[in-house]
């Protein structure tokens, strides 16, 4: 069986699991006793806060751990927007993760903030010129993912920070899908604060993190006993922080192994590329979504007229081939894609897509032998001989 649901989630990785496996066992404890199990575990958390810093280029204190990338989507951005005195105005775009939109949608209904949606280009992109349109003198913050987890559409988060650091309005991005395969310096890329999520980048599920930069007043979204210097109460997660911490070194020390580094992203992307190439040349009535250069190294995501989504990818399982229709989080709901149909698709176009994305171990051979699959499967659908 061939695995091309990375987007979804990943394998955790044995560096994790054995990096973890003490914090369940041995040093059981919880990190806020004042006793020798309280304080092992409390160093556990402290390595692991310190690895989560240097895979973001930020500070130990400006990382807080969360249960997930959903929690701290919610903690970024309701946080950040109620803990701003600068006004009642946020903006983001129409396709962003549910968990931002839902957050963005419970401001707007129970603390009555303005919402502004950045118009995108057909591709999914933010141009900062569009971004500079809806910023207002009351805007307190702008919630942009780094890449999109449907059509695999990446931001130029440099170019929109240099816009909103002139207005001098935070930025959030939901970097879930790009930390695995892009750099998520804070610095770098201008963000104020960042969320992570444990189970895309081979540590396990139900741990996350989100770094928010010291100079932000934040409102905890859960309150309780103080833990994550006030900003996430809760009794914390040790032994899945040290799996994320032991899982992000582990990325880190790989990227720093590739060099130059800066051509790792395009060695990854050939045979993307390949693929991309190979289903629109082998498919009729196809069309890629999202944009064909500024897209995550190892995604295509395609709509294929006259076909279901959900039937083809049925399809492909059978032939081998394990893929998805698009966000996970959203399997199961009869209505379209809301990522696709804000970019424009017909709601019935939108329900033929079919995502690919994978892992590192997944070779150009593999991808090319799904060309002929897919192909196989849209026939098959289709109810056309091949």
């Amino acid at each position: 069986m061939l695995y091309l649901d990375a987007a979804a989630t990943s394998p955790v990785r044995r560096e994790a699991l054995e990096a973890m496996w003490p914090y369940l066992t041995g040093d059981f404890g919880n990190p806020s006793s004042r006793h020798t199990v309280g304080e092992s575990a409390a160093r556990g958390l402290a390595r692991a806060r310190a690895q989560v810093a240097e895979f973001l280029g930020c500070r130990p204190a400006e990382v807080v751990f969360t249960a997930g990338g959903t929690e701290a989507d919610n903690l970024a951005v309701k946080g950040i927007a109620l803990g701003q005195p600068r006004g009642r105005h946020v903006v983001t775009t129409a396709i962003e993760h549910e968990a931002v939109l839902e957050s963005v949608d419970q401001l707007r209904r129970l603390h009555g903030f303005e919402v502004s949606f950045v118009p995108l280009t057909p591709e999914g992109l933010v141009t900062p010129a569009a971004l500079e349109s809806v910023l207002r003198a009351d805007t307190t913050l702008v919630s942009i993912a780094h890449a999109n987890n449907e059509i695999g559409t990446v931001q130029d988060l440099a170019a929109l920070s240099a816009v909103t650091s002139s207005a001098g309005v935070p930025l959030h991005t939901d970097a879930v899908q790009s930390a695995g395969v892009l750099s998520v310096d804070v610095s770098g890329i201008g963000v104020q604060a960042l969320s992570l999520s444990g189970h895309k980048l081979g540590a396990p599920k139900g741990i996350g993190a989100v770094f928010l930069s010291s100079r932000l007043a934040v409102e905890p979204v859960l309150s309780g006993g103080g833990q994550e210097r006030g900003r996430r109460s809760g009794t914390e997660n040790v032994a899945g922080a040290v799996a994320l911490g032991a899982a992000v070194e582990l990325l880190g020390r790989e990227r720093a192994a590739e060099a130059p580094g800066a051509e790792a992203p395009d060695a990854a992307s050939r045979p993307r590329d390949a693929l991309i190439d190979g289903v629109l040349s082998a498919i009729p009535e196809s069309a890629l979504t999202g944009s064909r250069t500024s897209r995550l190294p190892r995604h295509a995501s395609f709509v294929f007229s006259g076909v279901s989504g959900e039937s083809v990818l049925l399809e492909l399982e059978r032939r081998g081939v394990v893929s998805s229709s698009g966000s996970a989080c959203a399997a199961g709901r009869d209505e379209p894609s809301h990522v696709l149909t804000a970019l424009g698709l017909e709601p019935d176009l939108a329900g033929t897509a079919v995502r690919f994305s994978w892992g590192a171990d997944v070779s150009g051979e593999q991808l090319h032998g799904v060309v002929g699959l897919l192909a196989e499967s849209v026939a098959a659908v289709r109810g056309i001989a091949v």
